[in-house]
């Protein structure tokens, strides 16, 4: 075997978008890879025929990823080839054009084109679209114009990009750049008439969760000056042009919302014992009232954490009345089936990560990490589990990846679970250095799934370990509170943690050890470097390090601060700062290099600034890479050149300390 080495990654396939067919012969899904020279991912449409289990490319224009189906034999998605129609939309203008194609053969053909921004789209019926597209309340309609008075909207664009106008909060967002007073608003759209008419208001942002028989369920969020935690549930029905408020604001987080059976089953949370991380429940709305169908102590998604993921796809699906949905518990995420009555049935095997799926009356088909392998299509049925592509077989038939050590502890009568990677050609007799690696979120999961980054550093020689402290998803709403004690019993956990590393392998060096975290991660190495000196060195990435500054600049500081924290900078500033990793900095001592994105709007640069200046100040060593057009999501989606001197900052930092 080959050892992995750190640029292997852009060969990696990513897989995402997984949709049957009506009829469910066969599944589309996108592929992702990266172009290193150009700085930007490829993504294509593939078919997948269910009957015969071939699959093949589809789409070769490098950027086609979102599609719906037509019918059963024709995909719909967006993609921009008319070259003069680019540089309308490089004037201002907004247009979105659609192509049809047969999966059976032939070009793809203009189908519609809309004069908006779409975000998403959906088939309501024969010609009829539901759309989501970007409304923004103070911006100009180029469309509106003709003629001279167009030209003066096109001059008036382009100054208004020199301003940005703030009057609401959040006024950016992390991915989307300012979305002061911007909403992705409600539309149906008329290919006939090429009618657009609006559904929900200027002021409310919605996402579609639910179609069938002409009806949407749809999820709204309505503001003006601050976002709230709650929203709301509403029915549009085409045939009476009606959209219904089924559920008002004030009651719950709403996470979505389906058509199940004849009952419409929403999940959400009332955030009444956990804030706002509390798991979602299931609840039926009927006759204009609210049943609690059951309660859910896991969450609903894939919150196993790995780097080797583009795209996204459905979490949840519908049929035969049954909701079915994933859902992570421990260290890997599952496909749960809940039937009307309430009952939840865990169908899919305890291997991985599931990321999106699709179901028949036969089988369930999903993208996942299984194991140690990267991504790929798998099928389950009678409870067989059988991997039905080969993407990235190459990287696990030609490279060293190591399969990781399960290792669990006891600590204040709970127990912490966690795993380790033994360098390649572990000899026992051999001393080795070691690496720390922290998750973030703080509610998301380590698991056994691929993890590049981990798997480099074993292949050159570390010990990597890595745990679920409390805080971690997959253990339930208790587990995953930490309320008020960031920095103190998730701190104990990680540090006993390395504590049995450390004595299970005596051939650590426990002066050759570092530790490195992204987000949540990347504020426990803050904490950490202020609170120890039994690091060498250390990697701080997208991280927190004053909570106080982070409440009034970031997209989610005024809300995630206040909540988790359990303070304001008004209501109590001392405990804000005292779980500020900022406070303890002047008794740090560890080498910290500080990994951040220029539009990070989720853990600001500032945070990374104010952490690295005040190491410098106190005379340790320290070294800040800021990367531009780059966000929170450099280490899962950033481009391909960034990411690549993004782990040669790592490693390099590490070898200078630990080698």
């Amino acid at each position: 075997m080959e050892s992995l080495k750190l640029k292997d990654f852009l060969d990696y396939k990513f897989l995402s978008g997984l949709e049957l067919s009506p009829d469910k012969n066969y599944a589309a899904f996108a592929v992702h890879s990266m172009d290193y020279d150009n700085n930007k991912y490829l993504s294509n449409i593939w078919v997948y025929n269910c009957l015969t289990s071939d699959y093949k490319k589809l789409t070769g224009m490098n950027n086609e990823k979102s599609f719906i189906w037509l019918d059963n034999d024709t995909l719909l998605f967006p993609s921009l080839r008319d070259e003069k129609l680019k540089k309308k939309i490089e004037e201002g203008e907004n247009w979105t054009v659609f192509y049809a194609i047969d999966i059976h053969g032939g070009e793809a053909y203009e189908y519609m084109r809309i004069p908006m921004k779409v975000n998403e789209f959906k088939k309501l019926a024969d010609e009829k679209f539901l759309i989501t597209a970007e409304y923004d309340h103070y911006g100009i309609n180029l469309h509106s114009h003709k003629g001279e008075k167009k030209e003066e909207a096109m001059d008036k664009v382009r100054e208004n990009k020199d301003y940005e106008i703030l009057d609401e909060i959040p006024f950016w967002a992390n991915g989307e750049g300012f979305t002061n007073k911007k909403r992705n608003r409600l539309y149906l759209f008329d290919k006939g008439t090429k009618d657009i008419v609006p559904i929900s208001n200027q002021f409310e942002n919605v996402s579609v969760t639910g179609i069938r028989d002409g009806k949407a369920l749809y999820v709204s969020e309505n503001y003006t000056n601050k976002l709230e935690l709650t929203n709301e549930l509403y029915l549009y029905d085409l045939y009476s042009e009606k959209a219904i408020r089924l559920i008002g604001e004030d009651e719950f987080s709403i996470g979505f919302a389906e058509f199940v059976g004849d009952e419409i089953i929403f999940a959400a949370s009332p955030m009444d014992k956990y804030g706002l991380n509390q798991n979602l429940n299931f609840y039926k709305f009927n006759n204009g009232e609210t049943e609690l169908l059951c309660c859910h102590d896991f969450g609903m998604h894939d919150s196993v954490g790995s780097d080797c993921r583009y795209g996204g796809g459905a979490s949840y699906r519908v049929l035969n009345d049954c909701l079915y949905f994933i859902s992570t518990e421990n260290k890997s995420s599952f496909i749960k089936k809940l039937s009307l009555d309430g009952k939840i049935e865990k169908l899919t095997d305890d291997n991985g990560s599931v990321d999106c799926f699709d179901i028949c009356s036969e089988n369930i088909i999903f993208i996942g990490l299984r194991e140690t392998k990267l991504q790929e299509i798998y099928t389950f049925k009678n409870s067989v589990e059988v991997q039905r592509t080969k993407f990235n077989e190459k990287i696990v038939e030609t490279k060293n990846i190591i399969k990781p050590e399960r290792l669990e502890f006891e600590n204040d009568g709970i127990t912490i679970e966690g795993y380790l990677l033994k360098p390649a050609d572990y000899d026992k007799n051999k001393c080795y250095p070691g690496i720390l690696d922290i998750h973030g979120g703080p509610k998301t999961v380590y698991g056994e799934i691929f993890y590049h980054e981990m798997q480099v550093w074993a292949n050159e020689g570390y010990f990597v370990f890595f745990c679920n402290p409390r805080g971690s998803d997959g253990r339930g709403d208790e587990f995953a509170d930490i309320r008020g004690k960031y920095g103190t019993i998730d701190y104990d956990d990680l540090m006993k943690f390395t504590d049995l590393v450390l004595e299970k392998y005596p051939q650590i060096d426990k002066c050759r050890i570092g530790v490195t975290g992204g987000s949540y991660g990347g504020f426990m190495t803050n904490w950490i470097i202020g609170h120890t000196d039994r690091f060498k060195c250390a990697v701080s990435q997208r991280s927190i390090s004053n909570w106080i500054s982070k409440f009034g600049t970031t997209d989610i500081g005024y809300y995630f601060n206040a909540d988790q924290i359990q303070s304001t900078p008004w209501d109590n500033v001392e405990k804000m700062w005292f779980h500020s990793p900022l406070k303890y900095a002047n008794q740090a001592v560890t080498p910290t290099l500080f990994i951040h994105s220029e539009e990070d709007y989720r853990c600001w640069l500032a945070e990374g600034l104010q952490m690295f200046t005040a190491l410098k100040y106190h005379g340790v060593d320290a070294r800040l890479c800021m990367f531009r057009g780059e966000n929170h999501e450099l280490s899962r989606s950033g481009k391909p050149r960034h990411r690549v001197r993004r782990m040669e900052e790592m490693t390099n930092w590490f070898e200078k300390y630990l080698k």
